[in-house]
This record gives structure tokens, C-alpha cells and sequence, in this order.
């Protein structure tokens, strides 16, 4: 295999040129930093309203995080329903499910509306069970979803072989209204509309400093009534709260194309998106030119300190891949990337305002697309007219300083990357915060 992100050579040949990065000193009403599909997403809100808004990105537009993912457009990223429900309760399971849902019908209708080309499948999602403990997990996110209402349906092992070419799952759940999208052809896509609609997009150009209301850069600055920083990685020269966010690795992989014996195969009726019910979960999906997409990883590179490019980890992801489905033992994949998913301990994102310089709007930690899309959109929303916004309340889900099983002051300690794992794990499958 080739050690190469493939939504990257999906933009070879297309008309996606970078922009030039920012070489002078500018003034705006609104900069925002980093164009993922968080960013892209603050921007999109504020672009028929008479603002100036000028967006930076230190690579190209979705060149980080957000064009390295799988592109899943579902609620569940890393916590299923039935651990908001344990966690927060019937209301605040409901009021945090929303989060996700509302994302994935910002970027649908972006899509749709400006017809962007980025591979958009319509797949429902199937959550699989793996053995005795997987069936039970399995019964409980059902149990949660009729709980608050939705609509879904139960398979058991049997059950399950009618839409899943597969012995090796114990069951699953089945939901609508969720998609799969190349992310970077996503973002790319929403480049060009804003740019089309005023917006100045700056390219290859990093957030080096921030001064009273100014952004500082290699070769420019940017003065604004508001900054909204939807960057990740960000380092503790910029904000401080750079010491709450963590680093979670996965790894993904292509497919050679499959022909149309192959993917039933797979899926008998219709495709899906996958992921399974082990705490450092595979995934998979079928891509628009019928291509398997499957990502995964392992206990010790999910939570290292240091980068890990090796294709080890990929590799047992794809031996597992190929046990359950025996009949595409000679299948090849072709390419794969890893990917450092900024985190926060529990596995919430965390949104807010500088509590020093309250113009200064922080987006960290959004682990899926449809969270990061929701979230970006929210602190738009808020910089300008909090006022009349009617769901403030999410600053207090988001807050910095929620609760945490283990302390930050202990990571002096323990180190960043044990309290991370412990703290992912407790708030996963333990933690609960009713109030």
C-alpha cells in the first residue's frame, strides 16, 4: 500500500487551485482561523450578511483533520445515544443528539443547494455488535433510541445476514438519514462559493499570534471586531486552552474498486455505513466508484504521544476486515493515511468565549464532521447576536471545565496521555451528569 491520503488524489485534476496566503495587513469585522468544515461552516453563516469576513488556513481548505476523515454524516461519533442517555439523562441525551443531527443538515443543504460535487452517498448507518458483550451494547442503543422516540430497526445474528454478507456479528441497529462525503471535496466545494459570495479565503497562511484584536501571520495580519478560532492543534502560544485538547490516531484505507458481484457480497440489498461496538472501533462504507473506505486502529497508537505512520496498524484492520468477509480475501487496498483527531477528554467538543478577551471565540475538540459542522455555525451565530439565539445553553455542555474523572492538574503527574485514556474510557462507559 501506498502511504497517501486518497481524498487528496481525488483533487488531482480538478479545478481547485490554492489560494494565494495573506501578504499584507488587513482589517474585517470577522477572521476566522482554520478552514475545516468547522470553519467553513462559521463562514458559511455569516456570507449574505453585510460583514467582512476573512478566513485563514495554514494548509489548504479541509487539509487537516476534516480531509482526512471517513466522512460519516451520522450522529454517532464516539458516544452512542445509550451513553448520553446513562451520562445525561432522557432530556439531555435528546438535547446533545440534536447537536450532531442539526450538522448533518447544515452540510446536506449546502450541498444540495450550491450542487457540490464531493461523492455524497446516501447510506443508513449499522451499528454491529462483535460477540455476547457487542449483542448487549447492540440492545441497549435500541433501547435508548425507542426511548427517546426514533425510528430504527433491530437485527439479531440472523436476522442480520439478510443485508450483510458477514458471520462474525452478533447483531445490530439500523437508523436512516445519515450520508458518507469525501470531506475534502466537501470543503474544497465550499471554498469556491464563498469565495464566489465575498468571503477572502487565505490558504497556506498559519495563525502565528494574537494581539488585543489582532490575528498575526508570516507575512500579514488580520484586525477584526471578532475572532473565532475553529483550528485544530492549536498550540498554547495561541490560547491556553490548547492544554485541554488531545490527540486520538486512526487509521483509514482504499479499496481497489469492487465490481457489483463484489459489493453484494457485502451488502445483498444496499449499502451501508459500519462500525462496530469494540472501544477502538472499525469502520467502513462503500465510495461513490465502489471503493471500500475502512479505518480503524489499535489500544497503543489510538492514544500514543508521537505519530505513528507505519501500516501495521492498518493492516490488522484489514486482516479483521477479511475474516468477517472471507469472500474478499484477495481484495487489495491500495492506499492509506493516518489521522490525529483533536479531542477532549470526554469526548464532547468544547466551544466558548475567552474569558480575557471575550471576542475571541474558541471551537476545539469535534470529533465528527457533523459535530464541527454544528459547532462552527453555533459560535457564528453567537458572535454577533448571542442575544437573541435561544440555545445558549450549549456553552454549558461545551464548557472548558466540566466535569472529568481525573483532574487536568493531575496530568503533571500521570502524564497527558494515560489521564486522556482513562478519562475517554470513564466518560465512555461510566461517567454520569445528570444535573
Amino acid at each position: 500500500m501506498i502511504l497517501q491520503n486518497w481524498w487528496f488524489t481525488t483533487l488531482m485534476g480538478t479545478q481547485n487551485p490554492i489560494t494565494k496566503p495573506l501578504m499584507k495587513n488587513i482589517k474585517a469585522d470577522v477572521v476566522i482561523v482554520g478552514a475545516g468544515v468547522a470553519g467553513l461552516s462559521a463562514a458559511n453563516y455569516f456570507m449574505n450578511l453585510n460583514y467582512k469576513v476573512v478566513v485563514i488556513e495554514k494548509n489548504i481548505c479541509g487539509g487537516s483533520s476534516s480531509g482526512k476523515s471517513a466522512g460519516f454524516l451520522t450522529p454517532d461519533s464516539e458516544l452512542e445515544l445509550s451513553q448520553l442517555v446513562r451520562r445525561f439523562g432522557k432530556g439531555g441525551a435528546n438535547d446533545l443528539w440534536s447537536v450532531p443531527t442539526k450538522g448533518i443538515e447544515l452540510i446536506k443543504s449546502n450541498i444540495e443547494s450550491y450542487q457540490i460535487d464531493c461523492d455524497f452517498q446516501v447510506q443508513d448507518s449499522l451499528f454491529l455488535g462483535i460477540g455476547n458483550s457487542g449483542w448487549e451494547d447492540i440492545k441497549e442503543e435500541m433501547k435508548s433510541r425507542e426511548l427517546l422516540e426514533f425510528k430504527q430497526t433491530l437485527y439479531d445474528k440472523n436476522e442480520l445476514k439478510s443485508i450483510l454478507g458477514s458471520d462474525g456479528f452478533s447483531g445490530a441497529v439500523r437508523y436512516k438519514d445519515t450520508y458518507g462525503i469525501n470531506a475534502l471535496l466537501y470543503c474544497q466545494g465550499m471554498k469556491n462559493v464563498l469565495i464566489k459570495n465575498g468571503i477572502e479565503i487565505y490558504e497556506a497562511t498559519e495563525a502565528l499570534s494574537t494581539s488585543d484584536h489582532c490575528v498575526k501571520t508570516h507575512l500579514g495580519s488580520i484586525c477584526a471586531e471578532q475572532i473565532i478560532f475553529c483550528a485544530d492543534k492549536l498550540e498554547t502560544k495561541l490560547t491556553h486552552y490548547a492544554e485541554n485538547i488531545y490527540h486520538a490516531q486512526t487509521f483509514l484505507s482504499i479499496s481497489e474498486p469492487l465490481n457489483d458481484l463484489m459489493i453484494k457480497a457485502i451488502f445483498p440489498k444496499e449499502s451501508f455505513q459500519c462500525w462496530d461496538s469494540t472501544l477502538v472501533y472499525s469502520y467502513f462504507r462503500i465510495t461513490g466508484d465502489n471503493r471500500i473506505l475502512l479505518g480503524g486502529g489499535d489500544m497503543l497508537t489510538t492514544y500514543s504521544k508521537n505519530d505513528v505512520n507505519s501500516a501495521r496498524v492498518i493492516n490488522a484492520v484489514i486482516n479483521k476486515f477479511k475474516r468477517n468477509f472471507p469472500q474478499l480475501r484477495d481484495l487489495k487496498f491500495i492506499q492509506y493515511w493516518p489521522g490525529r483527531i483533536d479531542s477532549t477528554r470526554d469526548l464532547l467538543p468544547t466551544i466558548l468565549k475567552d474569558e480575557s478577551s471575550p471576542w475571541i471565540h474558541y471551537v476545539l475538540g469535534c470529533v465528527g464532521l457533523p459535530w464541527a459542522s454544528f459547532c462552527g455555525n453555533f459560535v457564528a451565530r453567537h458572535a454577533f447576536d448571542s442575544n437573541i439565539q435561544n440555545d445558549h445553553h450549549y456553552y454549558k455542555y461545551f464548557k472548558a471545565d466540566r466535569n472529568f474523572f481525573i483532574p487536568l492538574w493531575l496530568e503533571k503527574i500521570l502524564g497527558k496521555q494515560l489521564v486522556f485514556s482513562i478519562n475517554n474510557g470513564w466518560a465512555k462507559y461510566y461517567q454520569v451528569d445528570k444535573k
